[in-house]
């Protein structure tokens, strides 16, 4: 036994063997838990400053995520052009200023829902450039055989700190009401503490992205940036493994990958939770998802888990929307985040191997296009048919957004690829 799991330990983290690789994984991981405390902060914030309201959670979203379906084309051939330290830096004191603002502001009770929307957009538009640029940096430290091992572990930390950075929500929200909002639980100054720490979470990653070797690239041939543009949007087009890869994520990101906007809403309105229980329902589901992300990783083949992940993605949503409480929720929240994670980890690496080096910041940002860009609709879409105040309700409104992308998997599972083929020389 010790000796299968010594194997399994090898084969799941071999991407870490990789010294420069392991220190950008380790600062990410750290910076993460006080990005996600933000995120959940955000949100419970949103809740209490709207009153409950999905539609305000929905807008929000689109705030944030508007940036990246209006600039990943854009954005993508910057990364290709632009060295990548250069980027990450920029990107990383960006949202080092707007974790900032909003800590101040819901400190000093200055905080209002159009403000935390403009924050939103603005963090919005650096993630927009911070992520094909993050996403197409894993080839500039482990070779091509350990991509799909760095891309899950590269998920796994992300779900890690999604893990720990909701779960510490519920336990540094309630410091705050100690610490700032002077022992009153219905002051919003209480909520401020995540967002002070998240800034301090900053100052690590941003030491190590300025430190690390990043190695020379070809550099880019004096074309327009349309012209760079339209040959990643030519690539995708002529390529059907990475084309089907993108449609399924898109459609799904449309529909029913909304769980920041699902998950809040179940919590606060359909199971009626305070803090506490809140943030511990969204650990339940990052801890599914860190679950997800391992067992990808002791996978070889990046291709296992694409039609897998999407069908249990899809059928424990379904089991929520059928959920009574809170405690039932825990362990189905739990299988929508492995699903979604064994999804997203497929086809992130199939789109990974696939991809020519030259292409890979404007490929990776059509891919962040389909995957985050689909974020200010499908909010939208899922907050209305989630909406107590909608015909369906929050109930037969998931079964909806289930049915909407099942119809999806459907359509589009015969042309998902069974075999990775070689990336083509450019």
């Amino acid at each position: 036994m010790t000796a299968a799991f010594d194997r399994w330990r090898q084969r799941t983290f071999s991407a870490l063997r990789h010294p420069d690789y392991r220190r950008y994984w380790t600062s990410q991981l750290l910076s993460l838990v006080g990005s996600w405390m933000q995120a959940t902060a955000q949100q419970y914030l949103v809740l209490e400053l709207s009153g409950g309201s999905s539609a305000a959670l929905g807008w929000v979203t689109v705030a944030q995520f508007t940036p990246s379906l209006l600039l990943s084309l854009f954005a993508g051939a910057v990364v290709d052009r632009v060295p990548r330290r250069r980027v990450l830096l920029s990107t990383q004191i960006t949202l080092l200023l707007t974790a900032l603002a909003l800590a101040v502001t819901t400190h000093l009770n200055l905080v209002t829902l159009p403000l935390v929307m403009v924050i939103a957009f603005v963090g919005g538009v650096a993630n927009a450039f911070d992520m094909p640029a993050r996403q197409s940096m894993v080839v500039d430290f482990v070779p091509r055989s350990d991509v799909p091992n760095a891309v899950a572990l590269n998920s796994l930390s992300f779900n890690v700190s999604r893990t720990l950075g909701q779960a510490l929500f519920g336990v540094v929200a309630a410091l705050g009401v100690t610490v700032l909002a002077g022992g009153d639980t219905d002051n919003v100054a209480r909520l401020a503490l995540p967002f002070y720490l998240n800034v301090a979470s900053f100052f690590v990653v941003l030491y190590v992205l300025a430190t690390l070797p990043f190695p020379e690239r070809e550099q880019a041939r004096p074309a327009s940036m349309l012209a760079d543009i339209g040959e990643g949007l030519r690539y995708v087009r002529a390529t059907s493994t990475v084309r089907h890869v993108m449609l399924l994520v898109g459609a799904l990101s449309l529909t029913i990958i909304n769980f920041n906007v699902i998950i809040p809403y179940y919590a606060r309105v359909v199971f009626g939770a305070r803090e506490a229980t809140f943030g511990a329902l969204s650990a339940a589901f990052g801890i599914g998802a860190m679950a997800g992300a391992l067992w990808q990783a002791s996978k070889p083949n990046p291709l296992r888990n694409l039609r897998l992940g999407a069908l249990l993605l899809l059928g424990s949503a379904a089991l929520l929307a059928l959920t009574p409480g809170p405690a039932l929720a825990f362990p189905v929240l739990a299988a929508c985040g492995f699903g979604m994670l064994s999804l997203l980890v497929s086809a992130n690496s199939t789109v990974q191997l696939t991809i020519p080096d030259a292409l890979r910041g404007r490929v990776m940002s059509l891919y962040s296009f389909v995957l985050v860009g689909m974020g200010p609709p499908g909010a939208l879409l899922a907050s209305t048919l989630i909406s107590r105040d909608w015909v369906l309700g929050p109930r037969w409104g998931l079964l909806a957004l289930v049915a909407l992308g099942g119809a999806a998997l459907l359509l589009l599972w015969a042309r998902l690829p069974r075999t990775l083929p070689a990336p083509p020389k450019l």
